[in-house]
């Protein structure tokens, strides 16, 4: 490829976010696309302007400077702590890219361009690969500033890791401590899973007789989890229906000795305000299955099981409880509103099967995604082209046609057959049998990292004879050698892949044009009013953070190997800092938190990535006949590995648990000011299966009344539900709203 087909493809794409994002700042200022562009909370805010506001028609950069403003404690109060997170990744990409391209192309670039002589085309006519370390001499006194370079960004990668993980485990330890004082029942539950079966009691009593019995100081009570299909919801759903319809009051108060063995427990005030339709009547706190028998559904071999202490329950979930490992396994329960109820159900004994059968379908999946790869490979091959379809000799003889065709369409091929792994990988996820959203989401996140740097990386780097490369391959000491062949020539790809999937996703992301298009739909041919989510979204980390990842990855390797990209990819993240912050503060909401346990994926990541750097560097200074640079190189690597370690063993355990500290600190301090009593009341309510029908009834019953502001209140104990996040609005967001400019709203 030569530097014009390239600038084709950069223009298409810079021509097509500027008018993405002029459009965007058009419709965000159209009161019909608020429940779009701002979320269901900012929906029912923002004030309704005149038609004829003549600022609602003129484009405004009004919203970068609102996302470059917004300090990082609003993007926690938004977002939580994944937020803050996700942005650090951003943070630290800009600033280490930032080095390696002030490094490189002042120092490596000239290096490339000169290492050969011979004479130059004119610059829109020169090829690539002048830019790139192919065109460096074998043996060249050349080769010293590339591996000075190495050393800068290797030890500036180290440097920046070292702070962000030291700060975003001083972040974590924060917000551990923050939400354990504000009572998160789940430092007090553990989920107990494989009880075994008798048939002279029931499951519900058989947990109680064993933790009453091994943990007596500490138990403190428990709640079954019952089989949840779609039949049962069903059957819930017609049953309420048939009890509105047959009386005017369902104020029945739940028993108290459902407390071990109900379906939600405690008293009648854990469930929130149900009002039906627009008449007066309503039900405040009531529960409308409190007198629901609970022999009618079927108890499963798992339980919530409370205790008295936070350090209590860390300590039931790590210990064996019993001489058989299968039996009885627990572990910390997730927060109520991130539990997945549906995978409760799935017997212990076939997790085992279910994550070999989904990493088998996994790897299958990826193996099959070779044949568009390579695919897509043969359209940057001009040659090739014409041998595989005469027909198009004519077509393709003109420039424009051949710069469009191997510049700009194989990476769009591509980012169009991309669209399918994360949904696949979210379905594989779900079926292996995560216990919670977030933990589902956290594996679809790697696998969908792995198939993006298997399939988009390695098997472009080799691909157009994928099996003859891999044979060529005879001894591991033969991959670094491959990988120096074959990385650089596949620069030119790459550099139009984040043009393609990086900023032409990134216009995408914030124009939204699926929720767009169905707003549009529902408003003016449906002629439906009210919210367009029936709950906010929630931040997509299973598909942006392997795409930053991946972005990261190409940045180390090609760094030294091709600088030219590293303008391009400094771009990308600068634009993905202003729109993923923009994204967060209006559109996305924080369903549940993990409290930033994704970033020892990202420092893992980053860890490969710069080892990937290091032996490619090897195998090419190795190709290009210099011993001297390939003998500095093989330290970093050992650095890079002993680094990895270090961090592995100094923060990387502050992610997996929580400090006997920090928690025998907090149950002190909740028994000496009386709140321990409180909190276990209040941890009667705090995990409903079966409160989503009412939450979704509700939604339904107030469909007429949301463009009227009324919205859905918490119950009278304060317990926050599932949607108690998205319900209640801290005093950030308020402040946001306050702040936000005439034309904004």
């Amino acid at each position: 490829m030569n530097i014009s087909a390239l600038l084709t493809s950069a223009g298409i794409n810079i021509g097509l976010c500027v008018v993405l994002f002029m459009l965007y700042s058009l419709l965000r200022k159209q009161p019909s696309n608020f429940s779009v562009y701002f979320g269901r909370r900012f929906a029912h805010a923002c004030p309704k302007r005149d038609s004829l506001w003549f600022e609602r028609f003129v484009p405004s950069p009004s919203w970068i400077v609102k996302a470059w403003e917004t300090s990082e404690e609003e993007i926690l109060s938004f977002g939580g702590l994944d937020a803050v997170v996700f942005i650090r990744i951003l943070v630290f990409s800009l600033r280490v890219f930032s080095i390696a391209a002030f490094v490189c192309m002042f120092l490596v670039l000239p290096a490339n361009y000169h290492g050969k002589e011979m004479h130059h085309k004119q610059f829109p006519y020169e090829s690539l690969e002048v830019f790139t370390i192919a065109n460096v001499q074998q043996g060249s006194k050349w080769l010293g500033a590339h591996c000075l370079a190495l050393y800068i960004i290797s030890c500036s990668a180290w440097l920046l890791l070292y702070f962000e993980y030291r700060s975003i485990a001083t972040m974590r330890l924060a917000h551990i401590k923050t939400s354990a004082s504000a009572m998160n029942p789940s430092h007090f539950t553990v989920l107990v899973r494989s009880i075994p079966w008798s048939a002279e009691e029931s499951y519900s009593h058989s947990v109680e007789k064993f933790f009453s019995n091994y943990h007596l100081l500490t138990y403190l009570g428990h709640q079954m989890v019952y089989r949840s299909g779609t039949v049962q919801k069903l059957m819930g759903d017609a049953e309420m229906m048939c009890r509105m319809m047959r009386s005017e009051n369902l104020a029945i108060n739940c028993k108290q000795n459902l407390f071990n063995r109900g379906l939600c427990g405690g008293s009648s005030k854990a469930f929130r305000m149900l009002s039906i339709s627009k008449g007066p009547e309503s039900v405040k706190g009531k529960s409308i299955y409190g007198d629901l028998d609970t022999s009618t559904r079927e108890e499963v071999a798992a339980a919530f099981v409370f205790f008295k202490t936070r350090y209590a329950a860390v300590i039931a979930s790590q210990v064996l409880q019993s001489s058989n490992p299968m039996l009885w396994v627990t572990d910390l329960a997730p927060e109520p509103r991130d539990v997945y109820w549906s995978n409760l159900c799935i017997p212990f004994k076939q997790l085992w099967i279910r994550k070999i059968a989904t990493i088998l379908a996994a790897i299958v999946f990826m193996f099959l995604f070779i044949i568009p790869v390579t695919f897509v490979q043969g359209l940057t091959q001009l040659d090739q082209l014409h041998h595989t379809f005469p027909f198009l000799r004519g077509l393709l003889k003109k420039k424009f046609m051949s710069q469009l065709v191997t510049g700009y369409l194989p990476s769009v091929v591509l980012m169009l057959f991309l669209y399918a792994v994360p949904p696949t990988m979210m379905l594989f996820s779900a079926v292996e049998g995560s216990i919670s959203r977030s933990e589902r989401k956290k594996s679809a996140s790697r696998k969908v990292l792995f198939f993006m740097i298997w399939n988009v990386f390695f098997v472009n780097v080799l691909s157009g004879s994928v099996i003859s490369q891999l044979n060529v391959i005879s001894s591991p000491k033969d991959i670094p050698a491959q990988l120096a062949r074959a990385v650089p020539t596949q620069a030119s790809f790459f550099m139009t892949y984040i043009f393609t999937s990086g900023w032409a996703s990134l216009s995408s992301e914030v124009m939204q044009p699926f929720a767009l298009l169905w707003n549009l739909i529902r408003r003016f041919i449906l002629r439906k009013k009210g919210d367009l989510y029936d709950e906010p979204l929630s931040f997509p980390y299973h598909i942006e953070v392997p795409r930053v990842l991946l972005f990261g990855l190409l940045g180390f390797t090609f760094s030294i190997l091709a600088p030219l990209m590293l303008p391009f990819l400094l771009a990308y993240f600068l634009i993905a800092f202003l729109v993923y912050r923009n994204q967060i503060i209006n559109v996305y909401s924080a369903n549940y938190e993990t409290g930033g346990r994704l970033w020892p994926t990202v420092h893992n990541t980053t860890i490969f990535s710069l080892v990937l750097m290091q032996i490619i560097a090897l195998g090419v200074f190795g190709l290009k006949r210099s011993p001297v640079a390939s003998g500095f190189t093989i330290p970093l690597i050992i650095c890079s590995l002993l680094f990895n370690e270090y961090c592995r063993k100094r923060f990387y355990p502050i992610f997996k648990t929580s400090a006997a500290q920090m928690l025998i600190d907090l149950d002190r301090q909740d028994e000496q000011s009386g709140k321990m009593e409180e909190i276990h009341k209040k941890l009667r309510s705090a995990y409903c299966q079966f409160s989503s029908n009412v939450n979704d009834l509700s939604k339904s019953g107030h469909s007429d009344q949301s463009d009227n502001g009324e919205s859905i209140q918490d119950s009278e104990d304060g317990k926050p539900g599932e949607d108690s996040n998205r319900v209640n609005e801290p005093l950030a967001l308020q402040r946001h709203m306050e702040s936000t400019e005439p034309n904004e709203k």
